[in-house]
């Protein structure tokens, strides 16, 4: 038996009303529930925003034509969102195999794919292309490839990027650069492509001569033209001699309009002087055919000045053929001259580069 006095030194345990635990351990699950309560209610709203960002990058990707693509390097596994199946004309989720895929660009941008990509493996880096395609259904379009590569342990295992529908962006920048180069009246080169070549081209010869000249062509009978008939026809007889220049000089380097009825021509490096010359009466026996307008033949002519390519500016080229064709109309007309050294009379020098 436990004595008294060890009795009333050991602990005593308080031992509460089974109502008061009772009601602990319901506030108690009370706070999980409402934790959890919590909880769900902000997975939901995670949920729905995710979505609703989702639902955005996903209008947004289709307005921009941009889609996301990924390789796997290993079996060359390709994964694509939507927009880049609609890009290529396929069908959403259908099963994808690299080499048909490959299949669908042109070869030259084929060509380039292959070496930008080998290169951006290789060097565990990325690039960005611009590449035409031939969709499945036939359809011509240019697509923006930006792409970078994935490693792991040093090893590249993926690589993915975007790939964009820039189509009309090509078809704009093709009409800019068109309007910017060409005679809207006679889709020949403008003067502005006219100064561009001829500044690479006499630069290139000062390095690497080469046979070659500069025609200058003016009309005559032209502005009779347009004064007795009006500007709609004369219009149209520019336009007519744009095609029989271009027919003339189909193998010239560059068929430029560069004034009102000023034209003139690179004749490429291969020609000599004997060629340039049958050129340039090619020319002159191509203009003096009459245009028929409604009936009545017009009569139009053209005057040539030739500069041979030397070692000097496009300004001193374009001054020596302006010379000459000013000696071609002194000795009446339908006719061409070539500048020789020391022929400096009648220069008229208004056609500066």
């Amino acid at each position: 038996m436990i004595d008294l006095a060890m009795r009333h030194r050991l602990p005593m345990r308080k031992v509460g009303r089974p109502g008061a635990l009772s009601r602990r351990g319901a506030a108690r699950i009370a706070e999980l529930e409402a934790r959890l309560a919590a909880q769900a209610t902000l997975i939901r709203e995670q949920a729905a925003s995710l979505a609703h960002s989702q639902k955005i990058f996903d209008r947004s990707s289709a307005a921009a034509r941009i889609g996301v693509w990924q390789c796997n390097l290993a079996d060359q596994a390709l994964v694509w969102t939507d927009v880049v199946y609609d890009i290529f004309d396929l069908p959403r989720g259908s099963a994808l195999e690299r080499q048909e895929i490959v299949t669908c660009y042109t070869p030259e941008s084929a060509a380039e794919l292959h070496v930008r990509r080998s290169q951006a493996i290789a060097e565990r880096t990325g690039f960005c292309l611009d590449a035409e395609i031939i969709t499945a259904k036939g359809n011509r379009r240019w697509i923006r490839i930006t792409a970078c590569v994935e490693c792991e342990d040093g090893v590249a295992v993926r690589i993915f990027g975007l790939k964009q529908d820039i189509t009309e962006e090509k078809i704009l920048a093709d009409q800019t650069r068109y309007l910017a180069e060409i005679d809207v009246m006679t889709g020949l080169a403008n003067r502005s492509q006219f100064q561009s070549k001829l500044a690479a081209w006499t630069e290139l010869c000062a390095e690497h001569p080469a046979p070659g000249a500069l025609l200058l062509l003016d009309l005559d009978g032209f502005k009779q033209i347009n004064d007795t008939f009006g500007h709609v026809v004369g219009d149209e007889c520019l336009r007519e001699v744009g095609r029989r220049l271009e027919s003339a000089c189909s193998g010239a380097q560059l068929v430029s309009r560069i004034g009102g009825d000023e034209f003139a021509v690179l004749s490429g490096p291969n020609l000599d002087l004997q060629a340039i010359s049958a050129l340039a009466l090619a020319i002159i026996e191509r203009l003096g055919q009459p245009i028929d307008h409604c009936g009545t033949p017009l009569r139009l002519g053209g005057s040539v000045g030739i500069a041979l390519f030397e070692a000097c500016t496009p300004s001193e080229l374009l001054v020596r053929a302006d010379t000459a064709l000013y000696r071609a109309k002194a000795a009446g007309r339908n006719t061409f001259r070539i500048f020789r050294p020391g022929d400096t009379a009648g220069l008229r020098g208004h056609r500066a580069a």
